[in-house]
């Protein structure tokens, strides 16, 4: 299996979808920092889920940013997928870590959604996080923020992730709720281990066998880190000068590691102060 994201239609039904299947790119996040096992998982959930609402974005709105914040165990979970389909993902949390639903992990939270990329305009959707699982609370955000019915399976395993994405197009004029009903009860019958281990049109074939469904070319995923030496000075300009001193009188010079790929940047006193000079 690739790390690939394939979209589709119905003919016959105005309903869109989309299968992401990542393998080498999951290997590569896991290895980068150990996580508790259900953080791991809804990590990996994210990331896949952060694919698959990009692809029902138009190419102009140059990537998605997805936050699931609150005063839990999981302080955040964040992933993100850029215009070209680079993705990548982090998570912030306290011990110790119960194995517990999504809203009770994450306590009075949040659901963010950010589109757009550097130079770009930015639309930013919340809502309040009350679901018991990454899928439901997307599908939540999907109702509330968007006004778009979706149907969200996804699954985090050791060796791959994947995830199935059906939605309702919006106003179109034959669509027929009783075509929507039946398909998203049949994506609900997809298994996580069929998910990331078969081939999406075999998978689709399986799951809607009596629909006409239009497979699109598979669009490949990597992962991919915007961080660089450029962005850490802008940081520390923002940062100012005072906090700036602090930690250079307490440490000598200035440490800042990449929490999506522990990419480690120092400077010296004398780079830190020349960014104020």
């Amino acid at each position: 299996m690739s790390d690939l994201l394939h979209t589709f239609l119905f003919e016959h039904a105005a309903v869109r979808g989309a299968i992401v299947q990542l393998e080498a790119t999951w290997r590569f996040m896991r290895e980068l920092r150990p996580y508790p096992p259900v953080v791991q998982s809804l990590l990996g959930e994210s990331v896949v889920a952060s694919a698959l609402l990009a692809s029902t974005l138009k190419r102009t709105h140059g990537g998605l940013l997805m936050q699931m914040q609150g005063d839990g165990a999981l302080k955040l979970l964040l992933a993100e997928c850029s215009g070209d389909f680079g993705l990548r993902g982090t998570a912030r949390w306290s011990e110790p870590m119960p194995h517990a639903p999504l809203n009770e992990l994450i306590g009075t939270g949040r659901c963010v959604i950010t589109l757009g990329g550097s130079g770009m305009a930015r639309y930013q959707g919340i809502v309040p996080l009350e679901a018991g699982s990454l899928p439901q609370a997307l599908e939540d955000y999907m109702h509330r923020s968007e006004q778009l019915e979706s149907c969200i399976v996804l699954g985090a395993a050791d060796a791959a992730v994947a995830g199935l994405l059906v939605q309702r197009i919006p106003d179109a004029t034959d669509s027929d709720p009783d075509d929507w009903n039946r398909i998203q009860h049949l994506a609900r019958t997809a298994r996580a281990a069929e998910l990331s281990q078969v081939a999406a049109p075999a998978m689709l074939r399986r799951l809607f066998p009596q629909d006409d469904v239009r497979l699109f070319a598979g669009r490949a995923l990597r992962f991919a880190c915007s961080c660089s030496a450029q962005r850490v000075e802008s940081m520390l300009l923002g940062l100012g000068r005072t906090e700036v001193e602090d930690v250079l009188a307490e440490r000598g010079q200035m440490e800042v590691t990449c929490e999506f790929c522990g990419q480690r940047y120092v400077l010296t006193a004398q780079e830190c102060r020349a960014l104020f000079a």
